[in-house]
């Protein structure tokens, strides 16, 4: 890896830690839904534009089951469900509890396409659970009315993104990695769009709040998009994946240095846990890094 795609694992790193940041600023004033809504709608506009700029804009319709699967597991289930979780967990801890989308990955690919987990891959799921339960079990936060579905929801994200992982692994072939994007973006607006009607009552938009919905859609999802795909690019998928062990430590950071976060030494310990449980799930060997 040379020093630019460095540099571009760095930044996708931080700007999917500050996803979590932004839906604790925008939940808690505008619900779950639109905050939902807003990103993944501006993140398609976002990606159209850049399409037109260079001039792909063609999405074949041949691949509208593709697109539409993409787009119910990939995003907008999954943002839906972050949104239920950030009314009531911290932007550490939905980071960190992110981070298990690969183990969940290890296990859909075990029961869906065969792919057996090694002995080591096996102990990485175990020792993923032991470090979640440490996580969210010594947590003082975990008694609050709410915290315990928060923390299924953000599991179940993780779970659609693994599911999401094995079926583009299984049905993808086809498919250019920025039309998987653009067309699964475009999909998931189509499916959540009518959630806005069940938005339980008028909001009163803050500024603060907005400005978190825009730089959801815009950074979180757009540019984080394009800087991901440019990774796959230059130095493969599986180095790529490597931004998953980046994210909880700047989903921490700006949790504690701009929402004054607490955390503790349960947090630490199940973050390792977790982290080291993904590596091993996943085969994970840093050297790859810098073999292309």
């Amino acid at each position: 890896m040379n020093a630019a795609s460095a540099l571009r694992l760095i930044l996708l790193a931080a700007i999917w830690g500050a996803s979590f940041l932004f839906m604790r600023v925008s939940v808690p004033a505008l619900g779950p839904v639109i905050p939902a809504v807003g990103r993944i709608v501006i993140g398609a506009v976002f990606l159209a534009l850049v399409a037109v700029l260079l001039a792909r804009t063609r999405l074949k319709r041949e691949h509208w089951r593709h697109y539409a699967v993409l787009g119910l597991f990939n995003t907008a289930i999954p943002f839906l469900l972050y949104g239920l979780a950030a009314r009531s967990l911290t932007a550490s801890m939905m980071s960190i509890l992110n981070a298990t989308a690969p183990i969940w990955g290890a296990l859909v690919a075990a029961v869906w396409l065969g792919v057996k987990p090694t002995l080591k891959s096996a102990f990485g799921l175990l020792l993923g659970i032991v470090g979640v339960t440490v996580l969210v079990g010594l947590d003082a936060a975990i008694s609050k009315p709410g915290t315990g579905w928060a923390i299924v929801a953000v599991l179940g994200a993780t779970l659609c993104y693994a599911t999401a992982s094995s079926y583009s692994k299984r049905h993808a072939a086809d498919v250019p990695p920025f039309a998987a994007a653009h067309g699964s973006m475009w999909a998931s607006s189509l499916a959540i769009l009518p959630l806005l009607a069940w938005q339980p009552a008028p909001v009163v938009p803050t500024p603060l709040a907005v400005l978190a919905v825009l730089a959801l859609g815009v950074f979180c999802t757009g540019v984080a998009y394009l800087l991901y795909f440019r990774l796959v690019q230059d130095i493969g998928p599986a180095s790529a994946l490597t931004v998953t062990f980046l994210i909880p430590v700047f989903g921490v950071l700006w949790g504690v240095l701009l929402l004054g976060e607490t955390v503790g030494h349960n947090t630490l310990a199940g973050a390792a846990l977790v982290l080291l449980g993904t590596a091993l799930a996943t085969g994970f060997d840093p050297r790859r890094l810098w073999r292309k």
